[in-house]
């Protein structure tokens, strides 16, 4: 896809994205439980988070599932919920043309309240392998001060 193809996803601009919306996390939410910004962020210690984030598509809800558990330690793969976002949102500047044109992972953030509507119970996970190297590059982001987040 180009950038010309690609229309940003804006607060003001947000209406035509339709899901099913999902959230990766390494929490045990049930059904109505309403996600909030100004909590801990599951990827740096010590931030508060000032959006929720969650995405279109299965695969990047299960990266943030792992990756969440892995990075506190936890054994578990993860939860991943479907979610109805309560307030406008955009893309995710931490991903959105980082590495590809536009959107490709389809992930979005918001600074309202994203509503649990229910668990994903079978959702394809990646090999410990795949895990192992997203986590050895992350960990090399962050020793060279590059794993900045735009919150």
């Amino acid at each position: 896809m180009s950038n010309q193809e690609w229309t940003p996803v804006t607060f003001e601009n947000c209406d035509h994205v339709k899901g099913p919306f999902y959230h990766g996390t390494k929490s045990v939410l049930k059904p109505g439980d309403e996600l909030i910004p100004g909590f801990g962020s599951n990827f740096q210690e010590g931030r508060v988070s000032n959006n929720i984030y969650f995405t279109a598509l299965v695969d990047t809800a299960a990266w943030g599932a792992e990756l969440a558990t892995a990075l506190a330690g936890v054994k578990d793969r993860g939860r991943i919920y479907r979610v109805e976002p309560l307030g406008p949102f955009e893309d995710d500047p931490n991903v959105t043309n980082k590495r590809f044109p536009g959107n490709p992972t389809k992930s979005y953030r918001t600074r309202s309240a994203l509503r649990v509507i229910d668990e994903l119970e079978e959702w394809e996970g990646h090999s410990p392998e795949v895990l192992k190297q997203m986590l050895d590059h992350l960990a090399q982001l962050r020793e060279q001060g590059l794993d900045v987040i735009e919150d």
